[in-house]
């Protein structure tokens, strides 16, 4: 018998992210579980919330880091669906439905790296043969 404090949907949420790498998105998973909303598209909002940066001071973007949520646009993508996952679980949702919900808010493009600025590729051709023979340096007859 599960303790009380446990929602059911706690040991799907253990099923679908089983592995061990999966641990992550367990957790994110019985968050949307075990969220407070009373509805389903509260539950979402809650993910949102969970799953995705915001300022913590108002109008100071770069606070966002100071945001526990999960860091890199694709963590966030990932915390979001298995979040979603956990609240399909709460509402009886069909994973058909489940599977189609995506975040509100836009995904954050990935930090373009810029290339090093590297030297042009200097081709060095071989070196010219010299007419002397080896054993003209040396002093050796052939």
């Amino acid at each position: 018998m599960l303790p009380e404090w446990a929602p059911p949907c706690g040991n799907q949420c253990t099923q679908k992210f089983s592995a061990l790498t999966q641990i992550p998105w367990r957790v994110f998973c019985k968050k949307g579980c075990g969220a407070d909303g009373d509805t389903w598209e509260e539950c979402l909002e809650q993910c949102e919330e969970i799953c995705y940066k915001d300022p913590v001071l108002k109008d100071q973007q770069w606070s966002a880091y100071i945001d526990r949520s999960p860091g890199a646009a694709v963590y966030s993508q990932n915390c979001f669906h298995a979040c979603v996952a956990g609240c399909g679980y709460k509402f009886n949702i069909p994973s058909e439905k489940v599977d189609q919900v995506h975040p509100n808010r836009p995904t954050n493009p990935l930090p373009v790296q810029e290339r090093k600025k590297s030297s042009p590729n200097i081709i060095s051709s071989p070196s010219p043969r010299s007419s002397l023979a080896t054993s003209d340096i040396l002093g050796t007859s052939a």
